[in-house]
């Protein structure tokens, strides 16, 4: 990256943080480092959230290689197996890492860096968990159905969590008023 984008990124950034600041101390009446603490608590609330659906995601997976069926899966199925633990490791250690991240910096008045990385923490783990799941949808629904089925099945699901999870978001975030 160009070091002057760099500059003028951050000088974007700065701009836009002291406008979303002045925003907040006139209509909540907080300052920035009031905002900083309510941000962070936000996305804690909602990781606890995708937490409980990772862990229990991982519970069932971690027991499915323990059971009977799991000897006559295809290597298309065990591959997927694998992919969607992995997948759901992966998210669990992203979304926890908002919490890791906060003790490594306690008391070093970084707040700010800590709420901007545990928002990309969060997305980056959402979406993991958005593949853990589907790839585990994949895994059962080609057990059940077969693979056509479950295929299908599964790319409507995936569907399903783009559209809710990133696309409506999204299209909400650019129709808003600044």
């Amino acid at each position: 990256m160009h070091p002057n984008h760099t500059a003028q990124h951050r000088a974007e950034h700065r701009l836009l943080d002291s406008e979303h600041d002045r925003w907040n101390y006139a209509v909540r009446g907080e300052s920035r480092i009031q905002r900083l603490d309510r941000n962070y608590g936000e996305i804690l609330q909602e990781l606890r959230v995708a937490q409980t659906g990772v862990q229990l995601l991982l519970a069932f997976l971690l027991t499915v290689a323990f059971t009977p069926r799991f000897a006559s899966f295809s290597l298309f199925q065990r591959d997927v197996y694998v992919a969607s633990l992995v997948l759901g490791a992966a998210a669990n250690a992203l979304l926890i890492a908002p919490a890791a991240f906060h003790r490594m910096v306690f008391r070093k008045r970084l707040k700010e860096q800590l709420v901007r990385y545990a928002n990309r923490f969060a997305l980056c783990g959402l979406g993991l968990l958005m593949l853990a799941l589907t790839s585990a949808l994949l895994l059962i629904l080609t057990v059940v159905l077969g693979m056509n089925a479950g295929s299908w099945l599964t790319g409507g699901a995936l569907a399903w969590f783009v559209f809710f999870w990133y696309l409506l978001p999204l299209w909400s975030r650019l129709r808003a008023p600044r």
